[in-house]
């Protein structure tokens, strides 16, 4: 069995003239929290796509818990525990937290949404809701709805969700966007304590975040992986401060 979680080989993906990935290769180590960093147009978002099954690579391998996965669907990764939050929030924002949280515990478990008006009532959701709003410090605002939320608890409500199905790896792309200090050290506080839950893929532009967070680091640049390392080996980098910090 290997250490690695996910092993991206020799990644290759462009769009058109645009070369999104280049020769892409990094992996990450289970139970860890790996960030990925770099200038904006340096080809992140594309390259959580290709690892989420959202768009397809041209050439390369991605492996997941030593799984071939880079032409699997995306549900079909999400099946094999891959889980994904997107920079722009996904929940229901004109039904209660604790219905959005009761949604994801009822799609994650095989059920349907015929009955979606009584989701709170069926056993599932009466036996695993508690346990994953408490995961999450939005016990005393389950009835809220969730348009009603700051930024940061929407945040933590769809991480909450994303953590239902218990995900062997988590990928947070850009969780601190739009966010003020008060939020990014809520979410902070939150990303550390699922850490022993699940590995976690960071995509993050929060230098501050991530440097306190990160196990790991890998910093892509036009879609090449310019530099990888522990978080000190990284801020030590003439390399990284020239391409990504803009220092000489």
């Amino acid at each position: 069995m290997t250490d690695y979680i996910l092993q991206v080989q020799n990644l290759y993906k462009s769009f058109g003239a645009i070369q999104a990935s280049t020769d892409l290769s990094f992996q990450i180590k289970k139970g860890d929290i790996h960030a990925v960093i770099g200038p904006n147009g340096a080809g992140k978002t594309t390259l959580v796509n290709q690892i989420s099954g959202d768009i397809q690579p041209d050439s390369g391998s991605i492996l997941f818990d030593g799984i071939e996965i880079s032409q699997m669907a995306s549900y079909q990764r999400a099946a094999l525990g891959l889980g994904r939050s997107f920079q722009i929030t996904s929940i229901f924002e004109n039904l209660s937290v604790a219905e959005n949280m009761a949604l994801s515990i009822i799609a994650h478990n095989g059920h349907n949404y015929r009955f979606w008006q009584h989701c709170l009532k069926t056993p599932i959701v009466l036996q695993e809701l508690a346990a994953a709003l408490e995961r999450v410090d939005l016990v005393e605002k389950s009835h809220y709805r969730a348009g009603q939320l700051s930024h940061g608890e929407k945040r933590q409500l769809e991480v909450g969700m994303a953590l239902v199905g218990s995900p062997k790896m988590l990928m947070l792309d850009e969780p601190m966007a739009g966010m003020g200090p008060g939020g990014t050290v809520e979410l902070s506080k939150l990303i550390r304590k699922i850490k022993g839950e699940t590995t976690i893929l960071l995509v993050e532009h929060d230098m501050e975040a991530v440097f306190a967070l990160a196990d790991d680091i890998t910093v892509i640049v036009y879609g090449e992986r310019i530099a990888g390392g522990p978080p000190e080996i990284i801020r030590q980098s003439a390399e990284v401060r020239s391409a990504y910090l803009g220092e000489g």
